[in-house]
């Protein structure tokens, strides 16, 4: 697929996304069924609800694409697809659940097992992000389209940080000082992805070997705004895993960090 045709598909979920990003926050103030799945991991309501309106897009706006979603993928079987849609319909259940705001709504298309595009939405932020290919990453807030280019929004000789913990592990701390942190604060949805593509944070490092759908959406929004996503090791990784198990994440808003 080019570009133009990345650029129709993932601007045709844009409403979806946003209709399904208020129907998680209506269900969250009504009150959620929690149930627990065969992993011990949550899901809500929400989370089923939000899977369904975002699947029935995507099909219709590519029918011919296989969809993996966390809520509905079975895991017995292994992952021999190069190109499909990995969906997370929330990320952060667990702060969903708990009736914080940092949890987001994700969809990817997996290209040869790179991600082609992505989406975000971040209901109670009022953000969206969404991308194409390199240089056509974006969000939208308040109505207004924003391009995204990893322009640093924090002061200049400050490296302001983020992982997934309140207090990480000391080989964290020691990887977020190897490149300058001065301040870290815990994010651990894939709003991390987007708030670095934005410019307002400079770096994450976490150990958490995540599952493909939480991390696809992220990475083609970052990379396509200039972000650099490897391993903690520095080495890129590919899609199309077997059992769908992302690396150690690493995330710089560019190689120099402090300007």
């Amino acid at each position: 697929m080019n570009n133009e045709e990345l650029r129709k598909i993932v601007e045709g979920l844009i409403d979806t996304t946003n209709i399904a990003g208020s129907k998680s926050v209506e269900l969250q103030k009504k009150g959620l069924k929690i149930t627990v799945k065969p992993d011990k991991s949550p899901v809500s309501n929400g989370d089923l609800e939000v899977d369904k309106i975002l699947t029935e897009r995507i099909k219709k706006l590519t029918p011919n694409i296989h969809i993996v979603s966390e809520e509905t993928v079975d895991m017995t079987k292994k992952n021999t697809l190069s190109t499909y849609w990995l969906i997370d319909p929330i990320d952060g259940t667990k702060e969903y659940i708990a009736g914080k705001d940092h949890y987001t709504l994700n969809a990817a298309l997996i290209i040869n097992k790179i991600p082609a595009l992505g989406i975000i939405g971040v209901p109670k932020k009022n953000r969206l992000f969404y991308s194409y290919g390199k240089n056509n990453s974006f969000m939208i807030e308040n109505e207004k389209k924003i391009k995204l280019t990893c322009q640093k929004k924090t002061p200049e000789k400050e490296v302001h940080a983020l992982s997934n913990e309140v207090n990480p592990s000391q080989d964290i701390i020691d990887k977020l000082k190897e490149f300058g942190m001065t301040s870290y604060k815990k994010l651990s949805c894939s709003y991390k992805y987007c708030v670095i593509a934005a410019g307002e944070f400079d770096l994450y490092a976490d150990k958490i070997r995540a599952k493909e759908w939480d991390d696809a959406a992220g990475q083609a929004i970052a990379e396509s705004a200039g972000a650099i996503v490897t391993t903690l090791e520095g080495e890129k990784f590919i899609y199309g895993k077997e059992d769908y198990r992302n690396p150690t994440i690493l995330i710089r808003r560019s190689k120099k960090l402090d300007a």
